[in-house]
């Protein structure tokens, strides 16, 4: 709506209030009717609630610890808790920290290594150790790279 300069056709108030309504007890977003849940949703509800100048209408504390406790012992983020670090997660979890003002509490270094490891022998990138590369992921690592300024 912004591209068609109407945003003042939608009841911004009344969208950030629902997007702020599938936040779940543990600080994470629903994504469908079903009830799933993984870091992409909540980057789609921060992202969308910070654009609207209305994150003090979630928890961000705990958004921020669910988002921690995705954090992996290399560094890097899965999806969920305990699920397999992955750099499209990264993203969006970086991305959420990002925004929430908390990304001081990432170990930078040991996360930028885990990236740079995900270039292969050709020049691509891969998603997580020990697949091939695939063009998508040239976004997902060099954002996060960026963010992490590394």
């Amino acid at each position: 709506m912004a591209m068609f300069d109407s945003v003042d056709q939608i009841d911004l108030d009344k969208l950030a209030t629902y997007m702020a309504s599938l936040q779940n007890a543990d600080g994470s977003f629903n994504g469908d009717y079903a009830g799933e849940v993984d870091t992409r949703f909540s980057y789609c509800a921060i992202s969308a609630l910070k654009l609207l100048n209305k994150l003090d209408l979630i928890d961000k504390e705990k958004a921020r610890d669910f988002i921690l406790s995705c954090q992996n012992i290399d560094g890097a983020f899965g999806g969920m808790p305990g699920a397999e670090s992955h750099a499209a997660y990264v993203f969006t979890n970086v991305g959420v920290l990002k925004m929430l003002g908390d990304d001081s509490l990432i170990d930078k270094d040991k996360l930028g290594m885990w990236l740079s490891r995900r270039q292969t022998l050709t020049g691509g990138f891969n998603g997580r150790p020990e697949k091939l590369p695939d063009v998508c992921y040239s976004w997902w690592i060099l954002s996060s790279c960026y963010m992490i300024e590394r």
